[in-house]
């Protein structure tokens, strides 16, 4: 597998998982509430982007998950054995 599909794959998994703990909460409220610009979030739900380290902790606070959690959680959704590298 291509490093770039890799990395898709990753980002799909965290917009999957960010779509699923936002739940209700409309983007609009969670960017205005976390300061967190709603194109950024919008990317990040459809796996556009890779979200920097700062706004993991964000979206975390935001959606009431430990930062090592949502990403544990990013982990779980990808196929077993997933490696970026190798």
């Amino acid at each position: 597998m291509q490093q770039e599909d890799k990395k898709k794959l990753i980002r799909t998994a965290a917009g999957k998982i960010l779509k699923k703990l936002r739940g209700n909460k409309s983007l609009y409220i969670l960017s205005m509430e976390y300061e967190i610009s709603t194109s950024l979030l919008n990317s990040l739900e459809r796996g556009l982007k890779d979200p920097q380290l700062t706004t993991v902790f964000k979206l975390s606070e935001a959606l009431g998950v430990q930062a090592s959690d949502f990403v544990k959680m990013i982990e779980e959704e990808l196929p077993e054995g997933f490696t970026l590298t190798g």
